[in-house]
């Protein structure tokens, strides 16, 4: 087992072509997914039906591979079909001819009012000067740009690569924080950051023109009750579900998410991370702490010593880690049906520490398996994470039989 392991994090994929369109710490690392899928030459069908970013379908589609994605959360999927889709000349053509245009809109605007998304305290995310210039932006962006057109998805892209960089957030932890306010650092900085979105325009376009062998269909989808497959049933699954760490995704998702419509007010989010297996933002994690188990229980020996030593401190959290495991044993009843005799599946996860209490969570990731019909159940350490010496990233891997 490596130590840190970086080449399989997402920091390996911020130089390789569409994985590094944008940086978002839920991805997964391009190598990790190429290494699995290559141990499978004759794989026709792959699943992630927690796809996130879309890595497993673009390095399925790279590698002319048939996926379906699936995700819950409609930012994400947006992401992962932008990323995974074949754009006509003409696509990247109208985007690079229409990048000049919207800067020189942006920089011709007056600086009064325009609109910015509902994000509370907006100013701790960015400086006025650097909100009211993306505002002019992204107003410039939709005067220029039809709406579904798939040059517009392009530069919707890069614009959410500058709203991140010109940001105050800062990602030197697991999750997200924000580093000091500031103003604008220079004079002429409209001039540079506008410079700025025209590169990353560039970027994007040449990466948007390399041709996808694979087909790949992503759908917004609960993994709990998994939809049909597309093509066939499925004979391999790669994929990295949220794990029982207590992070919301949707924290660090919400700036895109609220510059794209796709979040309106802050209790959406809350709903949101509810339906997410692993959500703890907002109301969802008011709604954890009246939250009952229903039906049988998690199939590991001594889960509820586990839950009820995270109980003798906090019952939030010890309801949070419950849950969690009764979603994921709700999402491998669903999948093993849909899973062709002979099939593999390969779930990245990690244990998590609450207090002084271990989760094992890769053991337990074994133990639902095989409750559900799976054999050859494999345990296999990758790396150690970043955070406390105790926490290491598995492969729990089984055959569906």
């Amino acid at each position: 087992m490596k130590t840190r392991g970086a080449e399989l994090t997402f920091k390996h994929n911020l130089k390789r072509g569409r994985h590094g369109w944008l940086r978002l710490t839920p991805a997964y690392s391009v190598k990790l997914v190429g290494d699995l899928l290559a141990r499978y030459p004759g794989a026709k069908t792959v699943l992630d039906p927690f796809s996130g970013t879309g890595t497993t379908g673009l390095v399925c589609a790279e590698r002319g591979v048939a996926c379906d994605l699936l995700d819950v959360n409609p930012f994400l999927v947006w992401l992962a079909r932008t990323k995974t889709r074949n754009f006509v000349a003409s696509d990247i053509e109208l985007l690079m001819t229409s990048a000049p245009e919207i800067a020189r809109r942006t920089l011709s605007m007056s600086h009064e009012h325009r609109w910015t998304p509902p994000i509370t305290d907006i100013e701790r995310w960015w400086a006025p000067a650097r909100l009211s210039l993306l505002s002019r932006l992204f107003e410039a962006i939709r005067e220029v740009l039809p709406t579904d057109c798939a040059a517009r998805d392009l530069a919707s892209l890069a614009f959410c690569r500058c709203m991140i960089d010109w940001s105050n957030a800062a990602f030197n932890h697991q999750s997200m924080s924000f580093k000091d306010r500031s103003d604008s650092l220079f004079e002429h900085e409209d001039e540079t950051l506008v410079g700025e979105f025209s590169s990353r325009a560039s970027m994007i376009a040449e990466a948007a023109g390399q041709y996808l062998a694979g087909s790949v269909v992503v759908r917004e989808a609960d993994s709990r009750q998994i939809p049909d497959p597309t093509w066939r049933p499925y004979d391999l699954v790669i994929t990295s579900p949220p794990y029982p760490n207590r992070i919301s995704y949707i924290r660090e998702l919400r700036p895109y998410m609220y510059w794209l419509s796709f979040l309106r007010e802050a209790r959406e989010a809350g709903e949101l991370d509810w339906r997410a297996i692993g959500g703890t933002w907002g109301i969802a994690t008011s709604r954890m702490e009246k939250w009952q188990p229903a039906g049988s229980g998690v199939p590991f020996p001594g889960f509820d010593g586990i839950i009820d030593s995270i109980r003798s401190r906090s019952v939030v959290l010890a309801n949070y880690v419950h849950k969690y495991f009764v979603d994921m044993i709700a999402h491998m009843r669903s999948l093993r049906p849909r899973m062709e005799d002979g099939g593999r599946v390969h779930y990245i996860v990690g244990n998590s520490k609450f207090y002084d209490t271990i989760v094992p969570v890769e053991r337990i990731y074994a133990a639902i398996m095989r409750e559900h019909g799976f054999t050859d159940v494999r345990v296999t350490p990758i790396r150690k994470r970043n955070s406390k010496k105790e926490l290491i990233e598995f492969d729990v891997s089984a055959a569906a039989t």
